[in-house]
C-alpha cells in the first residue's frame, strides 16, 4: 500500500483544525457520509503519527548529544569547600567516571555510610545527651533535606533517602537510649 504522504499530510493538518474548530462529532459526520474516508483519515494520522516520533527521537539524539558547559560545572564545583567537609581527594571536576563512581560506592567518602555518618555525627556530638537538642537536630536534617528536594526540583537519587534513613536511625537509637521515644505523644 502506498500512501501520498504530502496529500495525507495535508488533509491530516487539515482534520486537526476542523476537529479543533467544530468538535469530534462533525469529524464523525464527515466519514459517516463520505466526504472524508476512514481509509485517508487512518492514512493520515499515520503520517502524523511518523512525523512525531522522527521529531522526538530527533530531539532525544539532540539532547543526548549537546555539549555540557564544563565551564559552569567546573565553576560550581569550584564554589564547594570540600575540604570543609573534610574531603581532601582529587578534585572532583578532575576525576574520571570511575573515579566518581568508587566516590559515591557504598564505602566512598560520599557513600551512604561515610555521609550518613557524619550527618549524624554531627548532630549526636553538638547535642550530647541533650534529648531536645537530639530532636532538633534530628528535624534539622529533615528540613534541610526536604529543602534539598525544592531546590533539586523534585525527588532526589535514591543514595539521598538511603543516607538519610541511615542518618536518622543512628540518632533516633541514642534518643531511645537516653529513655525518649522520636514522637512525643506527652503534648
Amino acid at each position: 500500500m502506498q500512501i501520498n504522504t504530502s496529500n495525507a499530510a495535508a488533509i491530516y493538518t487539515q482534520n486537526v483544525e476542523d476537529a479543533n474548530e467544530v468538535d469530534r462529532k462533525k469529524l464523525k459526520e464527515k466519514i459517516q457520509s463520505g466526504e472524508l474516508s476512514a481509509k485517508t483519515l487512518a492514512q493520515a494520522y499515520l503520517v502524523q503519527y511518523s512525523l512525531t516520533v522522527e521529531n522526538y527521537s530527533a530531539g532525544n539524539l539532540e539532547a543526548q548529544s549537546a555539549p555540557f558547559d564544563l565551564t559552569k560545572i567546573r565553576d560550581i564545583l569550584d564554589a564547594i569547600d570540600f575540604k570543609a567537609i573534610g574531603y581532601t581527594g582529587k578534585p572532583i571536576a578532575d576525576m574520571n567516571p570511575d573515579e566518581a563512581k568508587a566516590l559515591v560506592s557504598e564505602d566512598g567518602f560520599f557513600g551512604i555510610s561515610q555521609t550518613s555518618a557524619r550527618l549524624s555525627d554531627f548532630v549526636l556530638i553538638g547535642a550530647g545527651d541533650d534529648i531536645d537538642k537530639l530532636k532538633a537536630g534530628r528535624e534539622g536534617i529533615i528540613r534541610g533535606f526536604n529543602e534539598a528536594e525544592k531546590i533539586w526540583g523534585g525527588k532526589l537519587p535514591d543514595i539521598s533517602y538511603e543516607t538519610l534513613k541511615k542518618a536518622l536511625e543512628k540518632i533516633d537509637e541514642k534518643i531511645t537510649s537516653l529513655g525518649s521515644n522520636i514522637l512525643d505523644t506527652s503534648v
